[in-house]
This record gives C-alpha cells, sequence and structure tokens, in this order.
C-alpha cells in the first residue's frame, strides 16, 4: 500500500488537509472562470481522494476540461511510480538513526496513538518510523478506506483524461517539493501534531462527507466551517500548506496572461479545494490584483 500512496499524498499533504474548502452558498460547484480582458482561464477545486459514487464529476468541470486546451495540476502524479522516486520519498519520510515517532511524544500522546492505530485493525510498530505528516497522512488514509470512502481523485481522474486526448499537462510544483513538504510537517511539535489530528480524526467519516457534499455544491460557508477554520488552529501549518503555496502560484498564473490576451490556449487549473477559499485564497488573490473571478 505504502509504494502506491504518494499519489494521494496531494491531499495538501495529511488529511489534517481534509481542510478541502469553501465558496457560495448558491453555487453549483467548484470551478471558475478568470478572466482578465478577452482572456481567460479556467480554476478548479479538487478533492484528492473521491469515492467512485462521486462520479460523474459535476458537469462544470467537464464543461471547463473541453473548454480548455491543457490542464494545469499541482505536481506530477505519474513521479509516484518512479522506484527512484519512492525510495527518496521513504527515506524522506521516516527517521533514522533509530528514532521513532515515540521518541518525541508524551507518555499520553503515544498510548492515545497506538489506541487509535489499534482501532484501524493495524500495530503502531507498522508506522512508528514514519514522521508526523507521512504518518497523519497514512491513518487518514486508512480511515478512508475503512469508511469505503477511498478512491482515485478528480486530480488523477482528469491526468488521465488529459493524456488519452493528448492535451498538454503542467504542474505548479515539482513531486519532490510535494514530499519535502509533507516530510517536514510536525518537525519540531511533534506531540501537539499528532494529538491535534488525533482530535480531528474523532469523526473522521461524518467530516469528509460534510466536506465532499460542501465541494460538490461549492458550498463555501460550509467548507470553510470544516476545512479552513479547524486548520487556523495551526498558523505554521496552515501556512506552508496553504497561505504560502496559493502566493507563489499566482505567478505561476500570472504567466498565463502575459500575453496581453493575445494567446488562443486556454488551461484549466486544478488545486485542490482548500487553496480557493477565504481571504487568502487564490481566487481572493487573483481578486485583489484585478482578474475578474466567476461562477462556472
Amino acid at each position: 500500500m505504502i509504494k502506491s500512496t504518494y499519489k494521494h499524498l496531494f491531499i495538501g499533504a495529511s488529511l489534517l488537509a481534509m481542510s478541502f474548502v469553501s465558496l457560495t452558498a448558491q453555487a453549483q460547484s467548484s470551478v471558475w472562470k478568470v478572466s482578465k480582458g478577452n482572456d481567460y482561464i479556467f480554476i478548479g477545486g479538487t478533492v484528492h481522494i473521491l469515492p467512485p459514487s462521486e462520479f460523474p464529476l459535476p458537469k462544470e468541470f467537464n464543461e471547463a476540461y473541453k473548454q480548455s486546451d491543457s490542464i494545469v495540476l499541482e505536481a506530477n502524479l505519474s513521479d509516484a511510480s518512479n522506484a527512484d522516486f519512492q525510495l527518496k520519498m521513504m527515506q524522506q519520510m521516516t527517521y533514522s538513526n533509530g528514532k521513532t515517532i515515540s521518541s518525541f511524544l508524551s507518555t499520553k500522546t503515544q498510548k492515545e496513538l497506538s489506541q487509535y492505530v489499534s482501532s484501524l485493525g493495524v500495530d503502531l510498530a507498522m508506522f512508528e518510523h514514519f514522521k508526523p505528516g507521512f504518518l497523519v497522512t497514512m491513518l487518514a488514509l486508512l480511515e478512508a478506506q475503512k469508511a469505503q470512502l477511498s478512491g482515485e481523485g478528480v486530480d488523477i481522474f482528469y491526468s488521465k483524461q488529459a493524456t488519452r486526448d493528448n492535451k498538454e499537462i503542467a504542474y505548479l510544483e515539482s513531486a519532490e517539493f510535494q514530499m519535502n513538504m509533507i516530510a517536514n510537517m510536525g518537525i519540531g511539535d511533534e506531540d501537539r501534531f499528532i494529538k491535534s489530528n488525533l482530535e480531528q480524526m474523532t469523526d473522521f467519516k461524518a467530516m469528509f462527507l460534510g466536506l465532499l457534499k460542501a465541494w460538490r455544491a461549492g458550498d463555501e460557508q460550509q467548507l470553510n466551517t470544516l476545512a479552513i477554520l479547524p486548520m487556523k488552529d495551526d498558523p505554521k501549518t496552515f501556512k506552508k500548506l496553504l497561505t504560502d503555496r496559493n502566493h507563489t502560484w499566482i505567478s505561476h498564473i500570472d504567466r498565463m496572461f502575459s500575453d496581453n490576451g493575445k494567446s488562443t490556449g486556454k488551461e484549466f487549473v486544478l488545486v485542490g479545494v482548500a487553496h480557493l477559499a477565504g481571504d487568502k485564497s487564490v481566487l481572493a488573490l487573483l481578486k485583489t490584483k484585478g482578474y475578474r473571478v466567476e461562477k462556472l
């Protein structure tokens, strides 16, 4: 299972990254048209793990895809199939020199973690060498599988579709960047990080189903309540996982408009929906820069 896991890690980093996000109560889906003058692109909010029951996707996704000449994803998902990359990933995601996650936890948190892992039908020994970000991601994936909510997400779906249709695929980040981001999550603050995420896992199924419903409807208010607000309890991770990356991505999006509207090519940018809500979201930043943002 570990070898096929990296494709799902693009949950923005760990289903602490159950931090999907928001948009407006009357909206029908999480797809936007972003315009400057006569030029425009599409931006869609994705869920990185999606149960098969959520397909077909809302029609707005297919409309944006059909009108686009290329898609832009967070990172290259195919890198996860590379054996050298997988080896490097496991080296990055695990402690060395005999250390384990328990080396950084209080007795109480260690006990809670062990009990929680046991409730998923596995032994902590299987995961004790994982760093906190990767450990929490694995636990979230196990929860999704247990609840029968696990499956390939929107990103992988359109990556495969674009490959079949010979559409160009571009990326906002490298897979190495995302790997390093996850590997560094919670480092230096392991006890609080693990304890906080265990608390959020308590009602995983209900939370995930609520997020899926809000994502599908593009319900900004509900997504913000379920995803963004809880993440703000961990400002450091919130900044690293969402806001810093949002600012970086704006420069990439700017370049899609750098020819002053003379380009005939249209891009469909697909990012985790958590990046598309709130006053520091990609969409909010684009509005501040003068772009017109409207629901598709």
